[in-house]
């Protein structure tokens, strides 16, 4: 979320001693910009309830910042910074706003921290549900169309780029991109309100709701991007919204089963690399390193969905089967199998069928899984998938296929953006075929 023409990077003559104060501000405004845009739009979309002139806010406060950061330096609580300037600029805007309009109601900015003085700024509890939640209800109103309301989403709240957006729908970035900018005009055109509907408003929107928290907890679980393929940022968010909804939704199951997916995903998140943040294979990582406290509270909130299941609900289910399973040789692929089939009668993904070929190479053999693999050849959703050239490569290095092993490798690494990602291909083609690695 730039500052519209006023790149961060941006050269500009300062004395020397100001140079490093210049860089460490850029740095770590990119890096706020990029982590806590959701977070500052929602602030402002608080006070102005207006989309289009909640963007221009943030990009004017950035922008601010840049130019206060490099000359003072960076404040000791830089969102704190950022939040109170969102906050007062939004008020500001509104005050001269009423009194052109010569309205009577006066907005009193006396007791307002100033940005200098807001490191005690605490935006969290300030209301239940907060504002990045009122703003995904304002994404997932049912006047977007359903194409729209996701992607604006994960644009607007989780600061998704539309690369990563594109690849967690397996569509174009200029198909993500026209959607976005459909939905934003729609919200201006059918002045959609900024709240959390009534209780009668909220079951035709949830579906919408879950599907963003999961797709920013997937995006930050298996970051597509960059160096880690771990976004913590993300996935904490995604899980803290969770556990807000299933506050102010306590009679749902599927946000118990979304919570619990969740938890039992974020479980593992410290045993996915090693010791240099080369990734691991599910069959290698250190079980009792494993968070304990995510794994409790991923049961406890499986335990309070319904017995009915939901898609989420499945794949808690399955989550769960590796979290309390002791090792992966003990692992019950049987159920595995089982919540995939039932979990494919609601929701005919072609991801969802690929997970399924995994579990059926379990249980089954390389043979079995390469052949259900092969069924899905040809689905344009997987055409520039790499997990499905991935696994594929995995099937076919098993039988001894190494040359057609090789060849999926190496599309594999050609969709992938993420350095650690392409890594771990390398080093899976080198493991497979060890007379080729050892020349």
């Amino acid at each position: 979320m730039r500052p519209a023409g006023t790149p961060l990077a941006a050269s500009r003559r300062a004395p020397a001693g100001l140079y490093l104060c210049r860089v460490h501000a850029e740095e770590q405004l990119e890096e706020l910009a990029h982590h806590h845009g959701g977070r500052l739009l929602a602030t402002a979309m608080r006070w102005v309830k207006d989309l289009d002139r909640a963007e221009e806010i943030v990009q004017e406060t950035l922008a601010a910042a840049l130019e206060h950061w490099r000359a003072r330096g960076v404040p000791a609580s830089p969102i704190a910074w950022l939040l109170t300037a969102v906050r007062n600029r939004s008020i500001d805007g509104l005050r001269r706003a009423q009194r052109e309009r010569r309205h009577a109601l006066q907005i009193s900015v006396d007791s307002m921290a100033q940005p200098e003085d807001c490191e005690a700024f605490d935006e969290e509890g300030e209301s239940i549900p907060d504002d990045r939640l009122r703003l995904i209800f304002v994404c997932c109103h049912p006047a977007i169309g359903p194409e729209g309301r996701v992607p604006l989403t994960l644009r607007l709240v989780g600061g998704l780029s539309t690369p990563e957006i594109a690849r967690a729908f397996l569509i174009t970035e200029p198909t993500v991109a026209q959607r976005i900018l459909r939905a934003k005009r729609k919200i201006r055109a059918a002045g959609i309100p900024y709240a959390v509907p009534d209780a009668a408003q909220l079951p035709e929107r949830l579906p919408s709701v879950l599907e963003v928290i999961y797709l920013i907890f997937n995006a930050g679980y298996a970051a597509r991007e960059g160096d880690s393929v771990w976004r913590a940022d993300l996935c904490d968010e995604a899980i803290r919204l969770g556990e807000l909804l299933t506050t102010l939704l306590p009679g749902e199951s599927e946000t118990f089963g979304l919570l619990a997916l969740l938890h039992l995903q974020a479980s593992r998140r410290h045993t996915r690399t090693d010791s240099h943040g080369e990734l691991l294979l599910l069959q290698v990582q250190d079980r009792t390193r494993w968070d304990s406290a995510h794994i409790d509270r991923g049961l406890q909130c499986l335990a309070r969905a319904s017995r009915t299941p939901g898609s989420y609900m499945l794949q808690a289910r399955i989550a769960a089967c590796h979290a309390t399973s002791p090792s992966w040789e003990s692992t019950d692929w049987r159920a595995i199998l089982q919540h995939y089939d039932a979990l494919l009668k609601l929701v005919p993904s072609p991801v969802i069928g690929l997970n399924r070929a995994v579990a059926v190479g379990m249980l089954e053999g390389p043979a079995a899984g390469l052949a259900a693999v092969d069924r899905l050849e040809g689905n344009r959703h997987l055409a520039q998938y790499a997990p499905f050239e991935a696994t594929r490569a995995e099937f076919l290095s098993q039988l001894g296929r190494g040359q057609e092993a090789e060849a999926c490798y190496r599309r594999a690494m050609s969709l992938v953006d993420n350095s650690a990602e392409r890594r771990f291909l390398e080093r899976r083609l080198r493991e497979s075929q060890p007379s080729r690695a050892a020349t």
